[in-house]
């Protein structure tokens, strides 16, 4: 079984993730009607080449386009619900992190996501938080909403309930999808600022459907 460790794996994964994530949200965010109705369930396994793999689920998903905080026709919102969850095998552990890809149609000076609701995690307390993202027109952001450690051959998992979306300075159409990350080794570990494990290092995406902010 072959080790490695690579510094700064996490960082530089995470760069270009952003920019893989940028070109495919832009093909789904575009002009549409308000999704109000629940959204598909996904799966994803990925493999490794030793036989290890991570399994992720979204199940069910729903997105409720809702009037902006700020009600001042300059903002826009939404609450979403769901359970997403990752299996390892044995011998496997990781970790899985959930996202929310955010984008609107015109000029944006300020994007601020306010997120609030819950954020339930098995023996975990709720969590709430807001966040400020600066955006120049016609791109994306991804903003992290909480993640969450996968002990080896274990399942993990994450729930939104209610959870809240609210855009502001965005005078157009705006939409949002839900991302899971998974990522784990034989091993896995990111002691001292780098990434070790054994065998194969798994990454794993898995993109829902894209729903419209009110």
């Amino acid at each position: 079984m072959s080790k490695f460790s690579k510094l700064g794996l996490r960082r530089v994964v995470g760069a270009g993730a952003l920019a893989a994530v940028a070109a495919v949200g832009m093909a789904g965010i575009g002009a549409g009607g308000a999704a109000a109705a629940p959204l598909p369930n996904g799966y994803k396994n990925a493999a490794g080449v030793d036989g290890e793999s991570i399994q992720t689920w979204r199940t069910g998903e729903s997105a409720l386009p809702a009037p902006s905080v700020a009600n001042n026709g300059a903002g826009r919102a939404a609450v979403v619900s769901g359970t997403y969850r990752a299996k390892a095998s044995a011998g496997v552990n990781g970790n899985i992190a959930v996202k929310v890809l955010i984008g609107c149609q015109v000029d944006i000076t300020g994007l601020e996501g306010g997120l609030s609701g819950s954020i339930t995690q098995a023996l975990s307390p709720s969590l709430s938080g807001s966040l400020t993202i600066p955006l120049t027109p016609g791109q994306v952001a991804v903003v992290d909403v909480t993640d969450k450690d996968i002990k080896e051959g274990g399942v993990a998992a994450i729930q939104l309930d209610q959870f809240g979306i609210n855009v502001e300075s965005c005078g157009g159409y705006a939409s949002a999808r839900t991302i899971v990350k998974t990522v784990g080794a034989k091993g896995y570990n990111t002691d001292d600022g780098t990434v070790n494990g054994e065998g194969t290092y798994i990454q794993s995406t898995l993109y829902g459907k894209p729903f419209s902010l009110n």
